[in-house]
């Protein structure tokens, strides 16, 4: 079963490897230049998948995560801040704008985003330092806020998100997009830096109140309409779809519940439990989405580990009393730590470890650790959110 489930999120992962989908969507060469801008976890590798099916001359920036970069030989790659921002993507962005803005009519601006970008690709509007931002970042990291409310903070004290760096070009921009957000709207996926943005400044203001935030600026409004083609050509659903296809050839029924599945983890991971309970097997309850781990600003936190994948199973062990499981995030990273998520066995509510201790501290990768249910795959180089698979047999 632990094979079977290992397999299968390989499968969700291989759905969205630039690598194997990316060169269909390449434009044909333009009369001028074509620069490259790439931002996001898979920046490295739809950067190398460029390289090695464009018919025609480039060069480019590809900022990506530590330790995610990949050889190139046209487009440089950076390895910069995530989730945090930091001053390598900083000075990376701005010399992408600087060139974004040196192209002509008859160039070409070839974006390539992926999840990860609006941290990666960070370069503060005027007025804002890169210290400011740093910190504004961490405290909404920390209070639970969805990917798109904090999308919308960003986008309004940024110099290249929200549109601006599609704005900024002359040349016809064209932006291939791996989705890992839900809904895969492109303003969303790496903060929308070539999309219009319907947000406005009393958004991200009334998203900063509601999180008890204290900032007053200053912001930035961000350009309503930009002239620019948005390409998603990877999305979370299309990897649940190559997954539930590895348990239909094993004669297990697949249930794809969707790839929009958000809320805190432990919270998904009670309610899905109790669906488990509910399915007549044997089935494979399937799905995706970005669910949220809020920490609580008290010392009895302290030295909990785990991103939401795990605190999302440790959750529904307990809630079942222990099944065959698996929640990863598909860039091989959850949360903030060095494992991809974790398999639950109908064995690891018996380690005589006190999971509901550990889950109430957040340190689900204690849990898993002492079980042996991490999972470990290094960086992926892509990233369409996160993978559950719940097995009733």
């Amino acid at each position: 079963m632990r094979a079977l489930l290992e397999e299968s999120f390989r499968a969700a992962v291989a759905a969205a490897d630039p690598l194997r989908i990316l060169a269909p969507h390449l434009p044909a060469p333009p009369r001028g230049r074509t620069f490259v801008a790439a931002a996001g976890k898979a920046a490295a590798s739809m950067a190398l998948a460029v390289e090695r099916n464009f018919h025609g001359t480039l060069d480019g920036i590809a900022i990506t995560r530590y330790g995610h970069g990949l050889p190139t030989k046209k487009i440089r790659v950076v390895e910069a801040g995530h989730p945090v921002p930091d001053e390598a993507g900083e000075a990376a962005a701005r010399e992408i704008l600087q060139q974004a803005k040196s192209l002509n009519e008859g160039d070409l601006l070839l974006a390539l985003l992926s999840g990860g970008g609006s941290s990666l690709l960070s370069l503060p509007s005027p007025g804002v330092s890169m210290a400011e931002l740093k910190d504004l970042t961490s405290r909404l990291l920390r209070s639970g806020a969805p990917i798109q409310d904090m999308n919308t903070v960003r986008k309004h004290l940024s110099a290249i998100h929200g549109g601006r760096l599609a704005a900024a070009c002359r040349a016809p921009v064209l932006a291939l997009i791996i989705s890992d957000v839900t809904g895969d709207d492109p303003t969303h996926i790496a903060s929308g830096p070539c999309s219009p943005d319907p947000t406005t400044i009393d958004d991200a203001k009334a998203i900063l109140a509601k999180y008890r935030i204290d900032y007053r600026g200053p912001f930035s409004e961000s350009p309503k309409a930009v002239r620019a083609e948005n390409r998603v050509i990877a999305t979370a659903y299309r990897s649940l779809e190559a997954a539930a296809e590895v348990f239909r050839k094993q004669g297990i029924r697949p249930e794809i519940l969707g790839d929009t599945i958000t809320g805190e983890a432990r919270e998904v991971g009670r309610e899905m439990a109790q669906l488990a309970r509910r399915t007549e097997g044997p089935a494979a309850l399937i799905s995706g989405g970005e669910c949220t781990v809020t920490l609580e600003d008290s010392g009895e936190y302290a030295g909990g580990r785990g991103g939401r994948c795990c605190e999302f199973l440790l959750s529904l062990g307990i809630e079942s009393g222990g099944i065959w499981a698996i929640a990863a995030d598909t860039d091989g990273i959850d949360g903030s730590e060095d494992n991809a998520g974790a398999i639950l066995t109908p064995d690891s509510m018996k380690q005589g470890l006190d999971a509901k201790a550990l889950l109430q501290r957040h340190d689900s990768y204690g849990f898993f650790k002492e079980s042996g249910g991490l999972i470990f795959t290094g960086p992926t180089r892509t990233n369409v959110n996160d993978y559950r698979a719940i097995l009733v047999l």
